[in-house]
Order: C-alpha cells, then structure tokens, then sequence
C-alpha cells in the first residue's frame, strides 16, 4: 500500500539513508577502504549492493518524491545493516506500508517463552494469528488440556473448541466463546498474506463439526484484546477470568494471552 508522504519526511527519510550509510565499513563488503571523502559507504556502493540504480538511490537520498516498492526498501535496509527498529523507521518514512515480519521457526523468540513460564501461576500462553498455541506455562496447561500431549496441529484454539469434547461443558457460555473466535480468526484471515494455512483450518472444521460450518458462514469480525471467561474446572470448580491479550513488540501475528482469575468457587460435588 502506498502512503502519502510529506516533503519533511522525505528530507528525514534522506538524511536517516545518509547517516547509516556513513556508519558502515566498506571492508566488510570486500571493499578496499583506501582514500575517501566521507565515511562510510558511497552511494554507488550501496545502489548496487542493493540491486537498484545508482540515480534512483541518489534521488531518495535527495528526498525526492519517489515511490520505492517494500522490496527495494527491504534489500536497502538489509545493505545498511537495519536493525528491527530501524527498519521500521524506514518504512515509517517512507510512502510503503512495512511488511507483516515472517514468523521465527516456530514463531515464537526464547525470551518470550521465559516470560510465559515466569509468569506462572498466571495461566498464560503464545499464540500466532492463526490462532495457533506456539507456547504455554503449566498454569494454562493445568486449567485446559496439556498442550504437551497434542501433535502440533491440534495445539489450535479454534480446533479445540469445536473438536475436543470436554471444552463444550468446561468453558461456560461455550457458544458465545466460539462464535466469537471464529471472529477473531476470520478477522485475522483477512490481513494475512498466506490465506491456505487458514482455509485447511477451515475446511477440517467444516467437515467435522456442523456448527462450525454454519457460524462460519456469519460476516462478524473483532479483535481480542481482553474480556471474561467462565469455567468449570473439574477439580476448581467454578472460575472466572478476565483476560488479556497483548502483542508483542515488532510481532503482530502474536499474542500472548493471560487469564486473571477473578473468582473461585469450589463445586459443590468436588
């Protein structure tokens, strides 16, 4: 998607080129460093370091009104050596819209699985816009299914509402929670850029499960940032949540959800 940029920000945008540029040692490209006037990298360098005309890089230096395609941006970035937030300083200068990151290898850092794992008892997972279970702390696996046991494809929210049995009398207000996830995911399918991870999802649970076939076919669509849940737990009795779901730094195609217990009440048969 194209943006419209101001005259400012194509002058901030030159000037942020030029400063990287300057900061980069030509020897780490295999480039003799001999007599320069400037530090850094030429503009030349750079342009075909990047794949793109030296003209044409000269002029976005310049802070002309030019609109470089995502992919020139991104091969720019990498020839300077961008960092994650500076990349997205680029793009922010820029008249491009920055690419949704790919995931990790399985999407989610080291960091963010200590934190889930710390923060327990607070019952907390990790999950993808898919709605993929990526990764959970004891606490959620204690309140729900250990997630441990399942084979990766089946560690899915949506799936396990509608295929494993025991959520339909665990979760309270079962209808409600999944006519709302299905939402959420249609929400979610709609701004991905790969749609066929989605659409196998969606085929399985139209075969398998006649609710999800017809809700589906509902337009609604909403995002999960933080509300209620009810459960009976077999061994807790009867809980309530409110949970939250907030999104990591640079990964918007992951959540990290938490449930706050709220109440707790011990069933009276337990």
């Amino acid at each position: 998607m194209v943006k419209k940029t101001t005259s400012e920000q194509r002058r901030e945008l030159g000037a942020f080129l030029v400063s990287r540029r300057a900061r980069l040692n030509p020897q780490d490209f295999g480039m003799q460093q001999g007599i320069r006037r400037t530090p850094g990298l030429r503009r030349e360098e750079v342009a075909v370091l990047a794949g793109v005309s030296v003209s044409w890089y000269t002029w976005l230096e310049q802070g002309r009104e030019i609109k470089p395609s995502a992919d020139a941006l991104q091969r720019i970035a990498k020839v300077l050596k961008l960092n994650r937030i500076e990349s997205s300083h680029l793009f922010a200068l820029s008249p491009r819209e920055e690419p949704v990151p790919h995931p990790l290898a399985d999407g989610v850092s080291d960091g963010l699985k200590s934190l889930v794992r710390a923060i327990d008892p607070i019952p907390a997972y990790v999950r993808n816009a898919r709605l993929d279970i990526l990764a959970w702390n004891d606490a959620i696996a204690d309140l729900f299914i250990d997630y441990g046991s399942l084979e990766p494809h089946e560690r899915n929210t949506l799936r396990l509402l509608f295929l494993y049995r025991p959520y339909r009398t665990q979760i309270l207000d079962w209808e409600q929670m999944a006519r709302g996830m299905i939402s959420v995911f249609r929400a979610s399918r709609a701004h991905a850029q790969d749609k066929k991870p989605f659409d196998h999802l969606i085929k399985e649970l139209s075969e398998k499960s006649p609710e999800f076939k017809e809700w589906w076919l509902d337009t609604e669509v909403k995002g999960m940032g933080e509300g209620s849940k009810r459960l009976l737990h077999p061994t807790s009795g009867h809980i309530e949540f409110t949970y939250v779901a907030l999104t990591p730094e640079g990964r918007p195609d992951l959540s990290l959800v938490t449930y706050i217990p709220q109440h707790v009440a011990c069933d009276s048969q337990s």
